[in-house]
């Protein structure tokens, strides 16, 4: 591909639109991935891959049936291979090689995992059932993005047996076009239903997928039937790419996704496939042709870099993101030269069996190890130190998934003496107050589940909106008739859904409510706080009208996952404390502790301060004597629950303290009151 001045000269059938094409889809996902904020909706750039792969696809195959050859199920299928795989596991092999060195052991023990799902081509499934909140943040997956290569390789297998069945039954492709049609409307209508009651099954399953695919096919046969004038062309890819460009400016993560919204992409992607137009100034220029040439493994080494920046605690520092973009660039095309040309043409000109027996070996000897390290942590490479701190990312409740699931369960003995209400800070905390009670047969009763907030009313902006509304519909209609009498206490992440999560947390949006009462916000609005300040303290005296009533503060947030960021410190032999300021600590609790207060006063509740059992005078630790008390950023682990144990006991004492009273530092907390 010869460079002239600002355009690319032609050369045979190559279609530099489609390349130039890649460039934009390729850029923009790389810029959205390093935050650039201006590239709010950069992730369509999948689905422009998507339309674009679903167009080459029919285009090969529907030109080798009707070749006299004929169309061969081996020779695609190694082509695909010999295109995928090479840089593929090229990737895998050297982030096996150094997360022996450098990743914690169940980093280590998920990288392997992620591998095998990779090469396999099963990861889409994979992350779709980690998906959700006991999932670990999606910029600790090393191999995150090869899902959208799971979804491919599964069109590619099926895509061909549908249409070599279709052209023999029907005798050529007469009817291929009504079909196409007719299966994208159908995987669209599908993905619709299933974004909106299992939005991660619709981002990541196949079938809720395959429109965008079908969708390059439809173009194709289109393109087939009608070419457009030059003047036409023009304007049809015009059209294409400011939908495409007017999605990556203006959708946001917010926008459930994919859904209708995802049309505007796929439809700017159609247009452009449409049009046809070689010499158009934004795809068939040098710079998107160079991109477009190297797009397949600029994708695949953009997202561990980015991962790296995430785990060595560098993506707030612009010049570590400027020399990782910079580094994407520089691998990718490494990986164009030195990978994917020469593999691609050397297998090429082997005999099918022989190029297809390497290509196993080849993913045997990475699949291998991976299979491997996913059923062991391998934790003896690293230092007992570090592997000790490491632990105690796993030291949580220990039925945790158990009961998030069921949101509803029995600890302890088999009599209830408090019924605990709370999400996923209720149950990282729960086993406290089943140690903090007198006698062995005594339990508690634990009713929630992660990410639903205790407060009757409440709508959630987030996939658990429909299992929070059975809970808190079943709970007020129940609690009255709940145990009368007995002990109620209420733990939860309370700022976090009225303010959102902390800058820099992974997988949620700094600043924008969790919660609302009649749409969503995008920031804490004082309707917002004043309607939560009411429903709050309704829900409250409505559940001290029948039990003693127990409001606990926040746990302190660290902002970083604690036990990686020690074990991390430690590996590499850095100085670290890791703690947040009772200031700042004051500061994001200020609005729900005065909420707090007033349930208080008028709902006759008490109020448990955890602040003087995890914090001094002038911060909260995240460790004790170097030991993590939390298991990830902002859960306290079954270690750091413990010191929480004293500020319970006083529940279950002969005698309770007075309404509204307020368990200060310095009270003894070990007597009967």
């Amino acid at each position: 591909m010869a460079v002239r001045g600002f355009f690319v000269r032609s050369a045979g059938n190559f279609r530099y639109d489609i390349n130039g094409l890649r460039a934009w889809a390729v850029v923009a996902v790389v810029l959205y991935h390093f935050g650039f904020s201006c590239f709010s909706g950069g992730f369509v750039g999948v689905d422009v891959f998507f339309v674009i792969s679903g167009y080459l696809m029919t285009g090969i195959i529907l030109g080798a049936l009707a070749a006299p050859s004929g169309f061969s199920f081996w020779s695609f299928y190694l082509a695909r291979a010999r295109r995928i795989l090479p840089a593929l596991l090229m990737l895998c092999a050297v982030l096996l090689a150094l997360g022996w060195f450098l990743l914690l052991p169940s980093d280590y023990q998920r990288l392997g995992k992620h591998v095998w799902g990779s090469v396999l081509f099963t990861s889409n499934r994979m992350f779709m059932k980690e998906a959700g909140y006991f999932d670990v943040a999606s910029h600790d997956k090393w191999l995150l993005h090869t899902w959208s290569l799971s979804v491919e390789w599964q069109f590619y297998l099926l895509f061909p047996v549908l249409l070599v069945a279709a052209w023999r039954w029907f005798g050529g492709r007469r009817w291929l076009l009504p079909l196409l049609g007719a299966l994208a409307l159908a995987s669209l209508g599908y993905c619709l239903v299933l974004a909106l009651k299992a939005p991660s099954k619709a981002f990541y399953f196949f079938p809720a997928r395959a429109w965008e695919l079908l969708a390059g096919g439809v173009v194709f046969l289109i393109q087939s039937r009608w070419q457009p004038s030059s003047r036409q062309s023009i304007w049809i890819e015009r059209t294409g790419m400011a939908l495409i460009i007017g999605a990556l400016l203006l959708i946001t993560p917010q926008i459930r996704w994919p859904g209708l919204p995802s049309l505007i992409p796929v439809g700017g992607a159609a247009l452009v496939l449409l049009a046809r137009r070689d010499r158009a100034l934004l795809t068939a220029n040098a710079l998107a042709q160079w991109l477009g040439t190297r797009s397949y493994s600029i994708y695949l080494w953009h997202w561990p870099l980015v991962v790296a920046l995430t785990y060595f605690e560098l993506s707030m520092q612009p010049l570590a993101v400027a020399a990782a973009l910079l580094l994407t660039l520089l691998l990718g095309h490494l990986s164009y030269h030195w990978i994917e040309q020469p593999s691609g043409r050397r297998l090429g000109q082997l005999r099918p069996l022989v190029a297809t027996a390497l290509v196993v070996i080849a993913v045997v000897i990475v699949a291998g190890p991976a299979k491997v390290i996913r059923n062991a942590e391998f934790a003896h490479r690293l230092p007992e130190a570090v592997q000790r701190v490491a632990a105690e990312r796993d030291n949580h409740n220990p039925r945790l998934g158990e009961c998030d699931a069921r949101t509803q369960c029995q600890y302890g003995g088999p009599n209830p003496r408090a019924i605990v209400l709370g999400d996923s800070h209720g149950q990282a905390i729960v086993n406290a107050i089943v140690a903090s009670l007198p006698e062995p047969d005594d339990g508690v009763l634990f009713i929630g589940t992660s990410g639903c907030p205790i407060i009757f009313g409440a709508q959630l902006d987030s996939p658990k909106q429909e299992v929070c509304q059975k809970i808190l519909s079943r709970l007020q209609q129940t609690q009255a008739s709940l145990l009368p009498g007995t002990p109620v206490i209420v733990i939860s992440r309370t700022s976090y859904y009225v303010f959102g999560g902390l800058e820099g947390e992974a997988d949620v949006t700094p600043h924008k409510p969790v919660l609302y009462f009649t749409k969503p916000q995008d920031r804490p609005s004082e309707w917002l706080l004043k309607q939560y300040r009411e429903h709050y303290v309704e829900t409250a005296c409505a559940l001290a009208a029948n039990h003693p009533l127990y409001l606990v503060r926040p746990t302190p947030e660290m902002g970083v996952r604690v036990p990686e960021a020690m074990g991390l410190a430690l590996l590499f032999k850095r100085e670290r404390k890791l703690f947040v300021s009772r200031e700042a600590y004051q500061q994001r609790h200020a609005f729900v502790s005065q909420v707090q207060d007033v349930a208080s006063k008028q709902c006759g509740a008490r109020i448990l301060d955890p602040s003087p059992y995890l914090c001094d005078d002038q911060q909260c630790s995240a460790s004790h004597k170097g030991r993590p008390m939390y298991y990830d950023d902002d859960h306290l682990s079954e270690f750091g629950n413990r010191f929480l144990v004293p500020m319970f006991r006083p529940i279950f004492s002969e005698h309770s303290m007075g309404e509204g009273h307020v368990y200060q530092h310095g009270e003894d907390r070990q007597k009967p009151l």
